[in-house]
């Protein structure tokens, strides 16, 4: 296998010159290690380059995302400053390779979560508001032909988030069976629901903190928590308008400029 910076050195060059093809010959398919690896220090290049942490990214969390793309656990990446889209706002075609969208809960946590053993109960008390988000996601695999390795390497195959801008404590709040619909020009093209997380988006936040803490690290004051999509991912092309309305959170939307 190659070392986990080189690897790391070619998805940076794809982000500049187009996909390139699956990492599968260098990295298993199964190395859960060293494809974190790669994204370690594909992350410690970009903090190096003043790029700003701003949270977490959990993937794969849906049953239907995970049969489009072939594996069976979830994973992570982590969600930079510049990542973010505002509400309603455009985002440029030259800055993507091969998106989709998806659906999401995002979580705002407003106090540092640590350890192996937290709960759901005390993660929900660490929120301090739930808000509708869309996830474009991007690979710089060609053609979205992927190993869980793959993924896991490429930053969970992150690109941007955009927030809502309703912010709903988690009191009262019914994240189990709330709804998701996600429109692209005013066409329903996705739906869901909250159960479809992992059962419950506050099961993957869960998840993730233990999962950092494995690594040595933990969820942050301030973090924006992307739970995971709710419905399957939609692929999206120049020109597009695309909204998410979540139930009790109310929507969110961009515009994907030609």
């Amino acid at each position: 296998m190659s070392s986990p910076q080189a690897i790391s050195e070619r998805l940076m060059e794809a982000y500049r010159s187009g996909p390139i093809p699956s990492l599968r010959d260098e990295l298993p398919a199964t190395d859960v290690d060293g494809a974190y690896a790669v994204q370690s220090a594909s992350v410690r290049t970009w903090v190096a380059a003043g790029r700003r942490i701003v949270g977490r990214k959990i993937g794969l969390t849906s049953a239907a995302v995970q049969a489009q793309l072939g594996v069976n656990q979830p994973d992570y990446g982590v969600l930079f400053q510049d990542m973010r889209v505002a509400n309603g706002a455009q985002l440029q075609h030259a800055q993507l390779l091969q998106p989709k969208a998806e659906a999401e809960i995002a979580f705002i946590l407003a106090s540092d979560m640590a350890g192996r053993q937290i709960s759901p109960e005390a993660l929900a008390a660490a929120v301090s508001a739930a808000v509708p988000a869309i996830e474009i996601v991007d690979s710089r695999i060609a053609d979205w032909k992927i190993t869980f390795a793959d993924t896991v390497a490429d930053n969970g195959s992150s690109a941007y988030f955009v927030l809502g801008d309703e912010r709903q404590p988690l009191n009262g709040l019914d994240l189990w069976t709330c709804g998701m619909v996600l429109e692209v020009n005013g066409r329903v093209r996705s739906v869901g629901a909250g159960a479809a997380c992992l059962g419950h988006p506050l099961n993957a936040a869960v998840w993730l903190a233990h999962i950092l803490a494995e690594r040595g690290e933990c969820l942050k004051a301030g973090d924006v928590l992307l739970t995971g999509a709710l419905g399957p991912m939609v692929p999206i092309q120049p020109g597009d308008e695309i909204r998410a309305s979540v139930g009790g959170l109310g929507s969110v939307s961009f515009t994907y400029a030609s």
